[in-house]
């Protein structure tokens, strides 16, 4: 079982690291859409090359193509877009900390709403605790959160559709293949991602203007760019959803959704090694609440 949780925290860092590329993409003039729309596309084709051999394109039945057009809607469309667009919005402290409440959902809906887990005391309690160190971590020193409604809002239904994409995904992800199944989820999420990403390109706007944003090809032309698009694509997109996958299939959905709190954690580690953000004592202490709470939550006894 060590295995997976060794997965799980290589998948984190993935994630974590996903944010500085998205940063540097931006300040290279690619919109938030294109960002993501991009990397569908891109994934999806990486996925159609890695299962040449045995292509399949159609599900069992209609209900299962459904839960995949579900997965594809939820875990890439309606995620990426309200996260990134909250962050154009909103502060970055209130949009991760909102966004990594995520796990505490997973856990509050598979106890309350499907009765799928059955969690000890010292599980609940460990997950808390790690969400206190979350807060901790993203806060970084700076107790200071400026509300900003809609923003807020966005990030809040980027964690509602992580947590229905984690569910809705659970009895295909155990049926099909996971290359398979993350392949369907791909295609699905660039094919709903088409018409916002129509509605950026021709200036209709999801970033609060109605200015057209085309796609700065040039920039292409830098190594900079190339290497980030490449690690969403590969590292982010391939292995992590792949990856992830099948962690939550032998973990658990809300055990290993506990380890989506470190994101932050890894985001401001990614960040001071390669931007020179400050590390505050207040994130060391919210990383060592980290730690402990999931090794609360994740050990059991034999």
């Amino acid at each position: 079982m060590a295995i997976w949780h060794i997965l799980a925290i290589c998948t984190i860092m993935f994630w974590g690291t996903s944010f500085v590329s998205t940063k540097v993409l931006i300040n290279h003039g690619f919109s938030a859409v294109q960002i993501f729309t991009i990397r569908f596309a891109a994934t999806y084709i990486m996925l159609l090359l890695a299962g040449m051999r045995h292509l399949r394109f159609r599900a069992d039945s209609l209900k299962d193509e459904l839960f995949f057009i579900l997965g594809g809607i939820t875990g890439c469309t309606i995620y990426f877009w309200a996260e990134n667009t909250a962050l154009t919005i909103s502060q970055s402290s209130n949009v991760s900390l909102i966004v990594c409440t995520n796990p505490l959902l997973i856990m509050l809906a598979g106890i309350f709403i499907f009765k799928r887990e059955k969690l000890l005391p010292r599980q609940i309690a460990g997950s808390f605790i790690t969400f206190i160190g979350m807060v901790l971590v993203v806060l970084n020193g700076k107790f200071v959160l400026k509300l900003s409604p809609v923003g807020d809002m966005l990030a809040f239904c980027a964690a509602i559709a992580w947590t229905v994409y984690a569910y809705s995904t659970e009895k295909v992800r155990s049926k099909y293949s996971t290359l398979f199944a993350i392949r369907k989820i791909f295609f699905y999420g660039f094919l709903t991602s088409l018409p916002i990403f129509a509605l950026d390109y021709f200036g209709l706007g999801t970033e609060g203007h109605f200015a057209a944003h085309p796609i700065p090809w040039n920039a292409f032309k830098e190594p900079v760019v190339i290497g980030n698009f490449l690690c969403l694509c590969i590292f982010s997109n391939l292995f992590g959803y792949l990856i992830w996958n099948k962690v939550m299939e032998k973990l658990g959905t809300v055990l290993a959704s506990n380890y989506i709190y470190a994101l932050p954690l890894i985001t401001i580690i990614t960040a001071a090694l390669t931007i020179g953000e400050h590390i505050s004592i207040v994130a060391v202490a919210g990383a060592a609440a980290i730690v402990t709470g999931m090794v609360m939550a994740e050990y059991k006894k034999k």
